[in-house]
């Protein structure tokens, strides 16, 4: 692992779950990172920068979960080091990296997955075959909301710039796009949206509400908002008014963001490897419930049906009434779920599957991403040209009950 920060503290106790993974080495810049790394995983080497670790010839793939900035040149390092890798969202900051990063992919040889994002967890693999089966009719529209609490959470200087890949559009849409375009197909036509800026505290995109039209006219839309007054999971009839902190808890994070007297620093390294809070959010097997959180509540629009996230699975509102899908029996939400990156790039390398989500997917979603961005600030629709289809054999064996 490359960048042992809080998407690394995340991924870890799916690695762990994994009898096909082991967790060889981890380089970060941390010395207290690479110091707990060590206590969690004695047998593994540890690394001071990410030019040592693609040097270790104990290492076969890299998970790239550096800073935003960083994406870019570790992927192509760790490709030309002849190591395969699944980089974190988003995949770069520009086009030109995300170009440069399939072709040394392609160029050495190696696997490269664009990993962490929503589009992976169980509910959306199973609405996509629910819209796949043609038992319902054509798709006819998306839409995707989420109000969460991510712009409250600590944050690092590079996070809180743009330029490096910092706020919603960056880091949370990438969630939303990825499922848009493997629900819809993948070959999105063009882009309209504004982005909104409104917490001084904060100077990065906060919010972003976007329009997306497939090349065959499906509509989807997209909306983030991440400021943290009200919650998604309140949509829910067993949700909370809670994603990461209470109310209570946002509002004195507000008052200390105001004041300047919040301890971000110590907060953010409590949720990496080791730390208070990563043992709370990120170990053990999370519950099974699912509530609308940072990708949000998906809802799909069919001929005789429209499908969305229920507690355990899908809800499928049709003319024979309103069924409730379970997806989780057998396959446990939370780390469990998040195995799915693993999982692929395991069957590729080892059982010479295909990569569905690799370097050119991730370019087609970072496209959007962008698109998102630069519509706001040309006030116009941003038309699209590195999209890709989602080929007809993904996910062919993910088996919905009853469909």
């Amino acid at each position: 692992m490359i960048g042992i920060g809080v998407g690394g503290a995340e991924i870890l106790p799916a690695m762990e779950a994994m009898d096909a993974i082991e967790v060889v080495a981890g380089a970060d810049i941390v010395p207290t990172t690479l110091e707990r790394f060590s206590q969690r995983f004695p047998s593994a080497r540890t690394h001071a920068s990410a030019e040592a670790l693609c040097q270790d010839a104990d290492v076969d793939a890299v998970w790239v979960s550096s800073p935003n900035r960083f994406h870019a040149d570790h992927t192509i390092l760790a490709a030309n080091s002849g190591k395969h890798v699944v980089v974190e969202k988003p995949m770069a900051v520009t086009l030109e990296d995300a170009v440069r990063m399939v072709e040394a992919a392609e160029r050495n040889g190696v696997k490269l997955l664009a990993g962490h994002t929503r589009a992976f967890t169980l509910p959306i693999r199973a609405m996509r075959r629910v819209i796949e089966s043609g038992k319902y009719g054509r798709l006819r529209a998306l839409n995707i909301w989420s109000y969460s609490d991510w712009m409250l959470r600590p944050r690092t200087a590079d996070e809180l710039d743009v330029s490096q890949g910092g706020g919603i559009p960056y880091r949370q849409g990438p969630h939303q796009v990825d499922t848009v375009r493997l629900l819809g197909g993948g070959m999105l036509r063009s882009v309209r949206a504004q982005v909104g800026q409104w917490m001084p505290q904060r100077p990065i995109p906060g919010y972003y509400a976007a329009f997306l039209e497939f090349e065959d006219g499906t509509p989807a839309t997209i909306v983030h908002n991440g400021y943290g007054y009200f919650l998604g999971a309140e949509l829910v009839p067993w949700g909370e008014d809670r994603q990461r902190y209470t109310v209570e808890e946002r509002a004195a994070i507000r008052t200390a963001l105001r004041n300047g007297t919040r301890a971000e620093a110590a907060e953010k390294q409590a949720l990496r490897i080791g730390g208070e809070q990563e043992r709370v959010l990120f170990r053990g097997d999370q519950p099974r419930t699912w509530v609308p959180e940072d990708m949000g509540m998906a809802i799909a629009s069919l001929d005789f049906a429209d499908v969305r996230q229920s507690r355990y699975g899908l809800y499928l509102h049709s003319d024979a009434g309103k069924q409730d899908i379970d997806i989780v029996a057998g396959r446990p939400m939370g780390v469990a779920q998040r195995r799915a990156e693993l999982e692929e790039l395991y069957d590729a390398v080892v059982r010479g599957k295909p990569v569905w989500h690799d370097g050119r997917w991730g370019m087609a979603t970072l496209e959007v991403c962008l698109a998102i961005m630069n519509s706001a600030r040309k006030h116009q629709e941003i038309r699209l040209h590195h999209q890709i289809p989602v080929p007809a054999a993904y996910d062919a064996d993910f088996v919905v009950p009853g469909l």
